[in-house]
């Protein structure tokens, strides 16, 4: 259904905007994305708070997404962490940051919808509200 959206063009304009403002990182960088920083035992990561939906609600459409992906990639690292964290038999060092990004990831998802369902234009509304099902 996806590929057939694209080849319809349903979903072409705004994939050029989502992907504007995006980097690539260097190819040779192998697994050092997918977990955090090397701490000493007794230094502790301090942990931000979690996003609240009316400070998701002022930023832009490209912001909220670059957002998303950042909150992804926290997400799946926070995994790979917790896996080898289970692996070695060890506890996590906060357990609490896997909450707080699905917190934000709910909420940023919610204003999103928001946004869709207040779009005067039909075929933009359908095609943000398939968006954000897909995210």
């Amino acid at each position: 259904m996806l590929r057939a959206a694209r080849a319809g063009g349903l979903l072409s304009p705004l994939s050029q905007r989502w992907h504007q403002g995006f980097h690539k990182t260097a190819g040779a960088c192998g697994l050092e994305d997918f977990f955090d920083s090397p701490r000493k035992e007794e230094e502790r990561a301090t942990a931000g708070r979690s996003w609240k939906a009316s400070e998701l609600r002022l930023k832009s459409w490209d912001d909220l997404h670059k957002l998303w992906y950042v909150l992804l990639k926290e997400r799946n690292m926070l995994h790979s962490e917790a896996l080898a964290a289970f692996a070695q038999q060890k506890s996590l060092q906060n357990p609490f940051r896997v909450r707080k990004v699905k917190n934000s990831m709910a909420r940023l998802k919610h204003v999103l919808w928001e946004r869709a369902l207040v779009e005067r234009n039909p075929q933009a509304r359908l095609q943000m509200q398939h968006f954000v099902i897909a995210l």
